[in-house]
C-alpha cells in the first residue's frame, strides 16, 4: 500500500471505500509537505489544485482588496479539504478567499482539471464536498454570530479556545500580530484585549506564549 493509498483510507474513508473513485484518485493525486506559512491559495487567483489534507493545519481567510485586512473564516483539518476552492473551481471563477498552512502540512493534491472530471463521474465525491459544505458553513455561521453579537473580548477568547482545541493544547505558542492578523484586528488592540483577559483571570501571557487558564 502506498503512502496516498493510506492516507486516503485513513483520512478520506468515504472516498476510499469507492474502488473506481479510490483508484482514480491515486492515478491523478500527488503528496506533498508544505512548510507553515506558506500561501497556498491567493485571493484573486484561479484555482489550480484541490487540496485534501492529511496532517497539520491550514486557515482560510477573507482578504479586504483596499487596506489588506483579513479575517478568519475558518480552519483545514486532517480529512478536510476547502470547500471554496471546490465550489470556486465549479464555477469556474477566481477565488474569493486566501488559504495559509498554520502548521507543517501534509497534503494530497489533485489537479483542478482532473477534480471537475471526478465530480462529473462519481457521486460520492460530491456527497462527501456536500457534507464538507455543511460543516464548513456552520463554521462560518459561528464566525459570523460571534462578529455580529459578541463582545471583541469574548470573540478573542472563543478563537484562543478554538485555537487551542485544534492544537490540542493549552499553551499557544503565537505572536500578539498573528492574533490581530487571524482576526483582522490591531496588534495595539489585541494586546489591550489579552491583557483584559488575563487580569479576568482566564489566560496567561508569556513572551510568544498565550495559555488558556480553567475558569
Amino acid at each position: 500500500m502506498n503512502l496516498i493509498e493510506n492516507a486516503l483510507n485513513t483520512y478520506f474513508p468515504k472516498l476510499a471505500e469507492m474502488p473506481e473513485l479510490k483508484k482514480e484518485l491515486l492515478s491523478i493525486s500527488n503528496l506533498v509537505e508544505i512548510k507553515a506559512g506558506t500561501v497556498i491559495l491567493k485571493q484573486g487567483e484561479y484555482i489550480k489544485v484541490i487540496p485534501l489534507l492529511i496532517s497539520g493545519l491550514a486557515k482560510v481567510f477573507k482578504e479586504e482588496p483596499v487596506n489588506g485586512s483579513e479575517v478568519l473564516l475558518y480552519y483545514i483539518k486532517p480529512g478536510e479539504s476547502c470547500v471554496m476552492s471546490v465550489t470556486t473551481l465549479i464555477r469556474q471563477q477566481t477565488s474569493h478567499v486566501k488559504a495559509v498552512i498554520e502548521e507543517d502540512s501534509t497534503i494530497v493534491v489533485i489537479p483542478a482539471d482532473k477534480a471537475l472530471q471526478i465530480a462529473k463521474k462519481y457521486p460520492r465525491w460530491n456527497e462527501f464536498i456536500y457534507d464538507l459544505f455543511n460543516l464548513k458553513f456552520d463554521e462560518l455561521l459561528n464566525v459570523i454570530e460571534i462578529l455580529t453579537f459578541s463582545n471583541k473580548d469574548i470573540r478573542l477568547l472563543e478563537y484562543l479556545k478554538k485555537e487551542a482545541k485544534l492544537k490540542n493544547t493549552n499553551t499557544l505558542q503565537t505572536t500578539h500580530q498573528h492574533i490581530a492578523d487571524d482576526l483582522g484586528s490591531s496588534r495595539e488592540v489585541i494586546s489591550r484585549l489579552l491583557k483584559k483577559l488575563e487580569i479576568e483571570g482566564y489566560i496567561k501571557l508569556a513572551q510568544g506564549s498565550v495559555t488558556l487558564l480553567s475558569n
